[in-house]
């Protein structure tokens, strides 16, 4: 497996210190200021450059990736997501919510619609629109890829005006699965985040059947 190197290859994701989001520089500066150990910044993708899979999810969480800098690192979503991509032969190593561990992605790669902590979890619009670039240099440089999961419709909306696909011809669903080139597959899933699971919109059961059905459609290819 390949892995990313944030530091050399800044087209997977804003330059560290990029302010081209005012209200989001700004929140972070805030943050930096109470807590100056966390990684208050733009956070990297993490995960095998050579990838069929790519994940894609909201933003960094406040106590999760902002904090570590690796994508769902340090919160519940995090917790379940990296569990189930080792349940299903995505992973190797040992996770650490600190990101204090060995942990490999294989053929997998987790990025964000929104490289920046946004105030209360929601960026806006022009907020997706900057960063989307840094998602459209992403999938152009996965040459392997075959499949994007959208973890929520942000990601999914996203994703799709990247792609330069019509969203009324998409529309997000759990468990949907759209082709939409002749060698990409999107897969719709609920996100991960403590809310849905707390209310039942996502189980753990439902999650594996999304990840199930990725397999499968993979192991096709």
């Amino acid at each position: 497996m390949s892995t990313l190197d944030y530091s050399v290859d800044p087209v997977f994701g804003p330059p560290v210190g990029c302010r081209a989001c005012p209200r989001l520089a700004h929140h972070l500066d805030s943050v930096r200021e109470k807590e100056p150990d966390w990684f208050n910044g733009p956070v990297p993708s993490f995960g095998d450059t050579r990838a069929r899979l790519l994940i894609v999810g909201l933003a960094p969480g406040l106590k999760g990736a902002n904090r570590t800098g690796r994508p769902f690192t340090g919160d519940y979503a995090g917790d379940l997501l990296y569990s189930t991509l080792r349940r299903f032969s995505f992973s190797v190593g040992q996770f650490d919510p600190n990101a204090d561990d060995d942990l490999e992605l294989d053929d997998v790669i987790i990025t964000n619609a929104v490289r920046c902590l946004p105030p209360q979890n929601k960026p806006i619009g022009s907020e997706i629109t900057n960063c989307r670039p840094y998602l459209a240099g992403l999938i152009d440089r996965l040459e392997h890829l075959r499949g994007i999961l959208l973890l929520g419709r942000i990601a999914h909306d996203t994703t799709l005006t990247t792609l330069g696909l019509r969203r009324a011809d998409y529309p997000f669903r759990h468990g949907a699965e759209h082709g939409v080139t002749d060698r990409i597959t999107l897969f719709d899933s609920y996100h991960c985040s403590r809310y849905n699971t707390n209310t039942g919109r996502l189980t753990p059961e439902l999650f594996d059947a999304v990840f199930a059905q990725i397999r499968r459609r993979l192991d096709e290819t």
